[in-house]
């Protein structure tokens, strides 16, 4: 790795631990996806909550938003079956050190701060289209 990648790769790992903090997901879920898959359904409405996966209950269309963007920041990957992608969701090498990180800290379900959230609402909407880039 040469020196030049360092300071990518440490805004990368900052955005990343940014966006989980500013997710309404709490670390339960991240946790239970480093062990297996787990699909949409069990994340959105009030399953979410009773799992203890979410902060307040959110729409399927609400979920699907705030997993994709943990999974354009690296976090989180979709799960493929024999016949493609699935409505599922697994933690990817870099979720696994955040998630191991932050236990390992006694810092399981902390939330951003308000720079935190602008910051993270920055990167997340004004954002180049990936077709311009």
């Amino acid at each position: 790795m040469t020196s030049s990648s360092l300071p990518t790769q440490s805004k990368t790992l900052a955005r990343a631990k940014r966006a989980v903090r500013c997710a309404p997901f709490y670390m339960k879920l991240l946790a239970a996806m480093r062990s297996q898959s787990v699909p949409l359904r069990a994340i959105s409405d009030d399953r979410g909550m009773l799992s203890g996966y979410t902060r307040q209950p959110l729409s399927d269309v609400a979920a699907d938003d705030h997993l994709s963007w943990l999974m354009s920041v690296g976090i989180l990957r979709r799960e493929v079956d024999g016949q493609g992608l699935t409505d599922s969701f697994r933690l990817t090498p870099i979720g696994r050190e955040l998630v191991e990180q932050w236990e390992a800290a006694g810092r399981p379900d902390s939330t951003g701060s308000p720079l935190d959230y602008l910051l993270n609402a920055r990167n997340r909407w004004l954002r180049l289209p990936t077709w311009l880039s």
